[in-house]
């Protein structure tokens, strides 16, 4: 089952060179593991642009769809045989980014 994991941050562009390696190594342990599938990084919420295509014209606009301190700064998808796997691994993967983060599995 493939699971989004998402990574909580108050700030952007906010990992530090320790959390940097750190996050490397533990990518490479979900690689070597066959859990991992793909990640990333996120723009600054200021960058997005919501687009709402439900009336006759879309409409698009600037910035984020809902206004929060917190927002998404980046995420991973993983691979892992059942909820208790992903939970333990991401739970390396929060110490790994030092950031808070949100397991959810992909709906079949």
């Amino acid at each position: 089952m493939q699971y989004f994991v998402s990574v909580i941050d108050d700030r952007t562009n906010s990992g530090t060179d320790e959390e940097m390696v750190a996050i490397d190594e533990f990518n490479d342990r979900l690689r070597t593991g066959g859990h991992w599938v793909f990640a990333g990084g996120l723009g600054a919420p200021e960058t997005s642009t919501v687009i709402d295509g439900r009336g006759e014209q879309p409409l698009f606009t600037d910035g984020p769809f809902v206004e929060s301190k917190e927002h998404i700064a980046g995420f991973w998808i993983i691979d892992a045989p059942d909820l208790d796997v992903a939970l333990e691994l991401m739970a390396d993967g929060s110490k790994a980014c030092n950031r808070r983060l949100e397991v959810r599995p992909f709906l079949a």
